[in-house]
């Protein structure tokens, strides 16, 4: 009788945990065809006015003497200094490149008695300021100054205006509200087409924001991009 009660016992466990086995792996069937998402993304994308500008203004002198090239110089960067000010720049919007003087003589190589000019030098005023629309007024009146014998180099790396826009923090919120809710209405159209109904949101990521100029011809507009990827549940 011990071995038979034994026996029944031993049998009950094997059938009990068999049969609980089963369940578990049967819900877990159930619970993935049950788990059915749809990942989508939105999109959000404003154009900002440029919050800064910088503007280099640079130019070029040349001569055989020294202290000439220093008086033009000085005489040259208070001539654009003063057109900046009477035009509504303020002298704290306006700074200076330190100065560099090449003598072409003094140069290892190159055939001297061909060079025209022994001293050459360039010289950078630089304006930094948030009063966009002044400044590119100013641009288009630059030209004047050189009807005064002023030769400005437009061609250098160091003679590219900079347009910046820096509210993105400010902006940020709302636009990734927006993108959200872009995404959300994506994945309401696919849980509509698929006969099914959107569930929660399972995970969330926040792209990276990117500041691009709108259009080559309006750098001092700025396009504003952020992509949000989201994944929902669905529900039957």
């Amino acid at each position: 009788m011990p071995k038979y009660n034994a026996f029944i016992l031993g049998g009950s466990l094997i059938i009990g945990l068999s049969l609980f086995g089963l369940i578990l792996g049967n819900n877990a069937i159930r619970y993935k065809e049950y788990e059915r998402t749809v990942t989508v993304k939105g999109l959000s994308e404003r154009d900002y006015k440029a919050d800064i500008v910088i503007w280099p203004i640079q130019f070029s002198l040349a001569s055989n003497s020294l202290d000439d090239i220093y008086k033009s110089m000085d005489d040259t960067t208070k001539i654009i200094t003063s057109f900046l000010k009477d035009s509504g720049i303020e002298e704290k919007e306006i700074s200076y490149s330190s100065l560099g003087i090449t003598d072409k003589f003094a140069q290892q190589y190159g055939d001297q008695n061909k060079t025209e000019f022994r001293y050459t030098t360039s010289q950078t005023v630089i304006v930094y300021s948030k009063n966009i629309d002044t400044v590119r007024n100013l641009m288009e009146k630059i030209s004047d100054l050189g009807k005064q014998g002023i030769v400005f180099t437009n061609q250098n790396y160091d003679s590219k205006i900079e347009y910046i826009f820096d509210r993105l923090n400010q902006v940020k919120p709302a636009m990734i509200e927006e993108a959200t809710k872009d995404a959300r209405g994506v994945a309401e159209k696919f849980a509509s087409d698929s006969k099914s109904q959107l569930g929660k949101i399972k995970s969330a990521s926040q792209g990276q924001f990117s500041i691009t100029d709108r259009d080559k011809n309006n750098p001092h507009i700025k396009k504003v991009r952020v992509v949000s990827t989201v994944a929902y549940y669905l529900l039957d």
